[in-house]
């Protein structure tokens, strides 16, 4: 095909429009319904011109009789094919649809069915044998039986228009040529009336079927035709609308063609019949689109009516709504303010009686904005939530807990019963604000210590809660050294120190160690406005773990922390479960395992952990889950293995499982069984196993993972 020009290929679609949308017709899967097919045929022709002009092949491909076609008409079938197939593919969830695949915008018909005139009992079977064929199939029917197009020109219109296997839909044109005959095709039928197979159903030599625009078969003794795909043999000069007249199959021998039905009425959509579509509905439709229309109304006026505003507010977004409880919710005057006084005498210790502290706790200015884009972020805003928090505005007027400067910002620290809030901006304007969403619910008084304040320089600051008596930094990876004090100021905000959070090696892993007026307790900075509380011990009764045992145990686990980081974690409990003698003498080794519990309740981490021997050696992970109850309240029960190497160089597959399991078992790439919570098996370098434990009831529990 040549260069194809925008004008030559409207006058091609103009001229022949009727032929095109019956082509578009015809290849549209029968299930669209014919109103929808009538109008999506036309809609693809439609749209079938180019925007510019289209260049053609650099060297162009020696023409054959058949080929004799105006470029223009043959660059607009090629995209009435196209567009065709696609519209008869099936929506899919993951891939982006097309646009031939949706009903059609234009044209469009209100209130009327359209559809061809009905055909007889002939055009009837043959739409039903189409409707059996795919996409492809039937294009290469219609480009055969309708265009006159021999098999090598069917092939090359089909891989045009985009389909992978032309040479599928060739094989399945002829099937149904070849099945069994439709009503009126044997001798004497409509077909041989018609002017496509001659008395016998069998084509003569020579004989070709009727021209694209209904005319005559040519008679016998005409000019000789070949093979498929037209090779070899005498071919007639082009018809009056520029295509080959060529037989119904380009292939050797008698074949049958429908050609004629696909040129009758029923296969039609210019000639159309019109019909209502169903009254009662479309009156039940146009009551509802009326409210609908005035429900848009009424509520476009309630948003578009002018109020005095909340002015100035910094980084928030443009207000969307004036529901009274939601300004009483932003109004810095209604914030909750708890006296210092209070929480002595509370029969309970969490955020709720913590004071208002800080020196800008009357800046109205400062705490207007912190509400309103608490409310409303605007897209420069910096926001951040730990999983499962819900983002939105307050439902009331929230609690002040902290509104001060601190490292260079202006930062307001916020608390709902549910959340709580960092709003943070710069001290010379409101670009760059940052807001910081944690779940707190359920916080008792070691849950509600302590809040991050600020992060700076890979420094973190704490605000303390007023019950604190005392605050200190400990290295979990140095477990023989002594705490470090770390000194706060009037309202408990405390000095920097470095932060595991924002460090990107495991060197050091420094914690807030607080004293209350119950003991001391250890608080990890894991990327959230909450710290969590490390804890060491059985699930049923786990301790804060500032004990030698505990720090000893920690120290080599506490680079797992980073697993859980920003994940909403509340807690994190580490336990022995199990100590192992190793083989060949090395001594023995500890199975532990951490829990880190989330504040969401959902969604919590499991880890089991291998120690050898060698205090200086990091843990081993054996195996992780989340989601899972194991290793917890509900379900204390842990199992886990590993491949070990012993000092002498051998090979082994350790197990161990909680006290409960009665015995533990391998299969797979090593088989091995022991009676007790203890396993170990000689094994291969790189071997695999599956493990299994067994419960004194009975049950079969497979290993953590």
């Amino acid at each position: 095909m040549g260069p194809v020009d925008v004008e030559q290929a409207e006058a091609a679609l103009v001229e022949r429009y009727p032929r095109l949308v019956r082509i578009a017709y015809l290849v549209l899967p029968p299930s669209l319904g014919r109103n929808r097919r009538v109008l999506t045929a036309h809609a693809l022709v439609q749209r079938s011109l180019p925007r510019r002009r289209v260049a053609g092949p650099s060297v162009p491909e020696p023409r054959l009789a058949e080929d004799a076609v105006d470029p223009g008409y043959a660059y607009v079938r090629s995209e009435v094919l196209r567009q065709a197939l696609v519209a008869g593919l099936p929506l899919r969830r993951l891939a982006l649809p097309s646009r031939a695949q949706f009903p059609p915008l234009l044209p469009h018909v209100w209130g009327l069915r359209l559809f061809p005139r009905v055909g007889g009992a002939d055009e009837l079977a043959l739409d039903q044998r189409l409707s059996r064929l795919s996409g492809p199939g039937r294009a290469a029917y219609v480009l055969r039986g309708l265009e006159r197009q021999g098999d090598a020109e069917v092939l090359r219109v089909l891989a045009a228009a985009g389909v992978a296997d032309p040479a599928a839909a060739l094989a399945e044109a002829d099937a149904l040529d070849d099945a069994p005959e439709l009503p009126g095709e044997g001798p004497g039928g409509a077909l041989a009336q018609a002017g496509v197979l001659p008395p016998g159903g069998v084509l003569p030599p020579g004989g070709g079927g009727a021209g694209p625009e209904g005319g005559a078969a040519a008679e016998p003794g005409g000019p000789g035709r070949s093979g498929a795909g037209g090779a070899g043999g005498d071919r007639p000069g082009p018809d009056a609308a520029g295509r080959p007249d060529l037989p119904g199959h380009g292939g050797p021998g008698p074949r049958r063609s429908g050609a004629a039905l696909l040129e009758s009425d029923e296969f039609d959509p210019c000639a159309l019949q019109a019909r209502p579509t169903d009254l009662l509905r479309r009156r039940q439709h146009a009551r509802a689109g009326i409210v609908a229309v005035a429900a848009l109304l009424v509520c476009g006026a309630l948003l578009g009516l002018p109020g005095d505003g909340w002015g100035r507010n910094g980084a928030a977004a443009p207000s969307y709504a004036r529901n009274p409880a939601a300004e009483a919710a932003l109004d810095p005057g209604a914030l909750k303010r708890v006296d210092p006084a209070v929480w002595p005498a509370s029969t309970r210790q969490d955020f709720s009686v913590w004071p208002a502290r800080g020196a800008l706790t009357g800046d109205r200015a400062l705490l207007r904005r912190a509400l309103a884009v608490w409310a409303r972020p605007g897209a420069s805003v910096r926001s951040s939530a730990t999983p499962g928090t819900p983002v939105g505005p307050p439902m009331g007027p929230p609690q002040l807990l902290f509104a001060g400067e601190v490292d260079g910002a202006r930062v307001v620290i916020l608390h709902d019963g549910l959340r709580a809030v960092r709003y943070a901006e710069p001290v010379g304007g409101t670009a760059g604000a940052a807001l910081d969403f944690a779940r707190t619910d359920g916080a008792d008084a070691v849950g509600s210590a302590a809040l991050v304040l600020s992060r700076a320089a890979g420094n973190v600051r704490y605000l303390t809660a007023p019950w604190v008596r005392e605050t200190s930094v400990r290295d979990l990876l140095a477990p023989g050294e002594d705490a470090r004090q770390l000194g706060r100021d009037a309202v408990g905000v405390t000095e920097p120190m470095t932060s595991p959070a924002l460090a990107k090696g495991c060197t050091r892993w420094n914690t807030l160690q607080v004293r209350d007026g119950s003991g001391f307790r250890m608080l990890a900075d894991l990327g959230e406005l909450a710290p969590a509380r490390l804890l060491w011990g059985p699930p049923a009764a786990p301790a804060d773990a500032t004990g030698p045992e505990a720090r000893e145990a920690w120290a080599r686990t506490a680079c797992q922390l980073s697993a859980v980081r920003a994940h909403g974690v509340r807690s994190v409990n580490a336990w022995r479960f199990a100590r192992q003698p190793l083989p060949e003498g090395a001594g023995s080794g500890t199975w532990l395992c951490t829990r880190a519990e989330t504040w969401r309740g959902t969604g919590s981490r499991v880890l089991a952990q291998f120690l050898v021997p060698s205090p200086s050696v990091p843990a081993a992970l054996a195996a992780r889950s989340e989601g899972s109850p194991a290793c917890g309240v509900r379900d204390p029960r842990v199992l886990a293995g590993v491949l070990w190497q012993a000092p002498g160089g051998g090979w082994y597959v350790l197990a161990a499982g909680s006290p409960d399991f009665t015995a533990l078992e391998t299969s797979g790439g090593v088989k091995g069984r022991s009676d007790g919570p203890l396993l170990a098996v000689k094994a291969a370098a790189g071997a695999r196993a599956d493990l299994a434990g067994t419960l004194p009831e009975g049950t079969r529990v497979r290993a953590l993972r």
